[in-house]
This record gives structure tokens, sequence and C-alpha cells, in this order.
């Protein structure tokens, strides 16, 4: 399944960050994390909005946090149940896991 073609935004600010979706300066979907240090950080939220219901936007946000984390070194706690179950589904990504 093809996400589809949306840019997935990355923003942090303290110790909150997101990756997200937005559409006419609306957010569609969203990825929160809270940071537990300079190396780690907890994803504890993802929603999508239903208009992108069965379009891989989850996948797609969590794809963007991965390849976040891969490049900052930073590692990744999944207390979001859905995050957990893409990463209990995919072990191509496991990587970024504390």
């Amino acid at each position: 399944m093809k996400a589809m073609e949306h840019t997935i935004k990355h923003q942090e600010h303290d110790a909150k960050g997101a990756f997200y979706l937005e559409k006419d300066s609306q957010r569609l979907a969203e990825m929160t994390y809270s940071r537990t240090n300079a190396t780690m950080v907890i994803v504890d939220h993802t929603e999508v909005d239903p208009s992108l219901s069965g379009q891989g936007v989850g996948r797609a946000l969590l794809g963007a946090l991965v390849q976040w984390a891969r490049t900052t070194g930073t590692k990744v706690v999944p207390l979001c149940p859905f995050a957990k179950a893409q990463f209990d589904r995919d072990a191509s990504i496991r990587d970024v896991l504390v």
C-alpha cells in the first residue's frame, strides 16, 4: 500500500515533538513524542484524521520518525499502541528501539 504523497513535517519544542501532516494549515495526522534525554524519545500518541484512513499515513509518520531516529542516533520507546504494533510487525525498523 502506497502512502499518499504528502510532506511529513517535524517539529520539536522543549521536550515535546511531533511528526505531522498538514493540509491547508490544518493538522490531519500526527505522531507525538516526549524526549526523555538527548538520545531517547517516547512515542506516546498517533492520530490520523478519518478522511485519511486506510492510506498508510500512520505508517508514513512512523517511517519519518524511524528515519529521523537513525539519522540522529535517537532511540525510541513505543508506548503508543499503534507504533508498538508496527514495531512488533516489522523487524526492519527495530534497530531504533531501546
